[in-house]
């Protein structure tokens, strides 16, 4: 059964969902459909991958006038291939449409006189576009934001860390008092706050919790790479095991242009993405990537927010990223729509304190490494914590018994003071056990 009858749409948005296997709503779908539909701005708080994009495209395209020859909706992410993600799903559900739904996108690195020739003739019902590109259209009168009844800010957060809010701040200005905004973000910083006071009047606010940090169908590991060479260490990983599809991150443009020279004097075919490639070019790399032209893809994270590359069999950070957020990002980009999938993150002696914050976050990393050309299990990475804790926490009975120990005395009291040291161990591991999982009853209470 289509679980999405419960809202109403129109016929040929439910023969688009079916064309795409979407038969029952995420939960943020669940939960903010019949609010937007009601009229009402909203602010959703929700992760990357959870459905977001057709939260507001669904409501939006249910109320298009087709008859009318002006802006509807206008739609603002913070990267072009965001924007062509979007538009290709909001391309895919107007088609369906019996009357003509247009769709237009703009971003910035493509023909701007173009698209201002075209506004000339018609305006989009539907906007989708980087704030720098719609703003410059707005400013020359080309584009008509006046008439416009919703506007979505999609990954707000990633748009105010790319200095872009000002941008969009400026669109809005321009619309109409009586517009219904819809912001959507992955977190929700304290100098987004005053952008969404000025726009909006007791929006709907909706925090959709994860399940968990990351999904449960990601193995993650950890491999340690001090005193030998990353690139290298990529390299294994890309060869061996024949992966499908392997996205790795770099927390730089330099670093990402010098794993993909190494990778590709290797003989390997790889895809480059960052922000520095021509628009184009990134373009046309997306749609390869998409078609599984390239099983190897190595790029900053702008490639890790919101971008939906099927297939993603394994994620290698070749770094641990300064924002810990993005590491959540990066290894969302696997293990997607219940599929098993494998993250591995290489990591240095400085880098413990960053993966113990990823530990308490719930993350637990298997500790891997490479010998004989395969990948086998490795050592526990706090073990030496571990032993000294455990050497710390003697108390003056137990150091007492192992100096006993030490001392040339008779055998069989010297085997009376091993059985008391075991005993004594014995009862220390019980208690610690008993200790770990009073805590973890105690988690899962506040958990709930």
């Amino acid at each position: 059964m289509n679980l999405f009858k419960q809202f109403n749409f129109e016929p040929f948005l439910m023969e688009a969902l079916e064309e795409k296997h979407f038969l029952k709503p995420t939960e943020v779908q669940e939960r903010l459909i019949p609010v937007i539909m009601g009229g009402k701005n909203v602010v959703g708080q929700s992760q990357t991958g959870s459905g977001k994009t057709h939260t507001f495209l669904l409501p939006m395209m249910n109320a298009v006038e087709t008859d009318k020859d002006e802006v509807q909706g206008i739609i603002t992410t913070p990267s072009r291939e965001l924007a062509e993600q979007i538009y290709q799903a909001a391309i895919q559900l107007a088609k369906h449409s019996p009357n003509e739904i247009r769709v237009s996108q703009f971003v910035g690195g493509t023909d701007k006189k173009r698209q201002m020739e075209k506004l000339k003739s018609s305006q989009p019902h539907i906007v989708i576009g980087t704030p720098g590109r719609i703003l410059d259209l707005v400013n020359s009168q080309s584009l008509k934001t006046f008439t416009a009844k919703y506007f979505v800010v999609d990954e707000a957060d990633m748009t105010l860390d790319m200095g872009f809010l000002e941008d969009v701040d400026k669109i809005a200005a321009t619309l109409p008092k009586e517009l219904q905004m819809l912001v959507f973000s992955a977190t929700i910083p304290v100098k987004l706050k005053p952008f969404l006071k000025k726009y909006m009047d007791n929006p709907v606010v909706e925090h959709i919790k994860p399940t968990s940090v990351i999904s449960d169908t990601i193995d993650n590991w950890v491999i340690s790479t001090k005193g030998q060479n990353v690139n290298a260490i990529i390299y294994q990983l890309l060869t061996v095991g024949h992966p499908y599809l392997v996205m790795v991150f770099a927390n730089t443009k330099q670093r990402v242009d010098e794993i993909s020279t190494y990778l590709k004097e290797q003989g390997l075919k790889v895809a480059t993405v960052h922000g520095d490639i021509p628009p184009r070019e990134r373009k046309r790399v997306m749609k390869n990537i998409q078609n599984l032209d390239y099983q190897y893809v190595v790029a900053t994270d702008l490639a890790a927010r919101g971008i939906d590359i099927e297939g993603v069999s394994h994620v290698i950070n070749a770094e641990i990223p300064a924002d810990l957020e993005f590491f959540i990002h990066r290894v969302g980009r696997t293990g997607r729509n219940g599929l098993d999938g494998t993250a591995i993150t290489l990591y240095q002696p400085q880098d413990e304190s960053q993966l113990a914050e990823l530990e308490k976050l719930g993350i637990e990393f298997h500790p891997k490494a490479i010998r004989g050309g395969e990948i086998v299990n490795s050592y526990d990475r706090n073990r030496r914590a571990k032993r000294d804790k455990s050497q710390r926490q003697l108390d003056t009975e137990m150091i007492g018994l192992v100096k006993k120990k030490k001392k040339n005395i008779k055998p069989g009291y010297k085997k009376k003071i091993n059985r008391a040291i075991d005993d004594k161990a014995k009862k220390e591991r019980k208690i610690e056990r008993r200790q770990t999982d009073r805590a973890k009853r105690k988690s899962r209470k506040q958990d709930y």
